[in-house]
């Protein structure tokens, strides 16, 4: 039985992740900040296992690697991310708020995989995936505007780029993936795909994910998106 663990996993695109893998037999170990409240995650049926974790506190993500104790982990999705102020002109930032969403969405899932790149290292598939979006890439940036998101969102590219890299050694494959524009919280109600469609794209893109393909950037759909 592979096992994933998940981040972010109460909501979105990482319950839907959860709901997934759990059905199709995988050891799911779920974390989100509040499990008590995360109905949906609970009621999930199949092997699945809810820790709380805020991705911020690294003490914490440390301490849950203790607790796991080293279990192999074949797939490692950093999920949990936060948009931030939604309209800000370059003129009127709220840095305070850029350096939480820089917290969450680029240096926690850093952390993350390196606390447990040792676990995805002793698994059969070592695989190591990060949601990000479309909006991070810097080439495809047409429009302006979202500063705090966008910078977040390249910034995790860059890492993650460079983790590939360094985890070549220990036969890890590193990608960063764009999930579309997803009817969720974050993506809202007009957006194009449900999170059915969205993960089971990705779930395609990351069964094809190898040491040969490493450090790439690519859609749900399979497409590589410029950085």
């Amino acid at each position: 039985m592979p096992t994933c663990l998940i981040t972010g996993a109460n909501r979105g695109i990482g319950l839907e992740f959860a709901k997934q893998y759990a059905a199709d037999g995988w050891k799911v170990i779920a974390t989100c900040r509040r499990p008590d409240e995360a109905e949906k995650l609970n009621a999930l049926e199949g092997e699945i296992q809810v820790h709380p974790l805020d991705v911020t506190d690294f003490a914490r993500v440390e301490a849950l690697a203790r607790k796991i104790g080293g279990e192999p982990i074949d797939l490692l999705i950093n999920n949990a991310g936060i948009y931030g102020p939604r309209v800000v002109a370059y003129d009127s930032i709220d840095y305070a708020a850029w350096a939480e969403v820089l917290r969450v969405n680029t240096m926690s899932p850093l952390k993350v995989s390196a606390v447990f790149a040792d676990s995805v290292a002793k698994s059969g598939l070592k695989k190591i995936v990060t949601i990000t979006s479309q909006m991070g890439s810097i080439a495809d940036n047409g429009s302006g505007g979202s500063y705090i998101y966008r910078s977040s969102k390249a910034a995790l590219n860059a890492a993650m780029k460079s983790l590939a890299h360094d985890l070549n050694a220990k036969k890890i494959a590193v990608a960063v993936l764009h999930p579309g524009w997803v009817r969720t919280d974050m993506g809202g109600s007009g957006a194009t795909i449900d999170p059915f469609e969205s993960v089971a794209g990705l779930r395609q893109v990351i069964d094809e994910l190898s040491l040969e393909t490493s450090g790439r950037f690519l859609a749900y759909d399979g497409r590589e998106i410029p950085w």
